[in-house]
C-alpha cells in the first residue's frame, strides 16, 4: 500500500483584480490542491496578517506550508517539496 503524503496548508493572500493571483490560484486548482483564498481587500485584520508574513504589501503572496513566496512565483512554488 503506497503512503499518501497530505497536502500543505495554501493560503493565496489576494485582490479581486490581481491577475497574477487568478493565476495562481488556477495553478493550484490544476495541481488539485485546495487552498483558502484570503481577500485583502475586504479585510483589514487579513492586510496585516499579510505584510507580518511577507514584510509585503504586494499581492499575490502565498503562504504553503509556512513558506512564504511573494508573488506568482511558479519555478520557486515548483521547487517547493510539498507541491508535486
Amino acid at each position: 500500500m503506497s503512503e499518501t503524503k497530505a497536502q500543505p496548508r495554501v493560503i493565496i493572500f489576494t485582490t479581486p483584480t490581481c491577475s497574477f493571483c487568478n493565476a495562481a490560484k488556477n495553478y493550484f486548482r490544476q495541481k488539485g490542491i485546495k487552498f483558502k483564498d484570503v481577500d485583502v481587500s475586504k479585510d483589514p485584520a487579513a492586510a496585516r496578517d499579510m505584510v507580518r508574513r511577507s514584510g509585503q504589501q504586494g499581492v499575490p503572496v502565498i503562504d504553503i506550508g509556512g513558506k512564504i513566496v511573494v508573488g506568482f512565483d511558479r519555478p520557486n512554488i515548483d521547487r517547493l517539496p510539498d507541491i508535486k
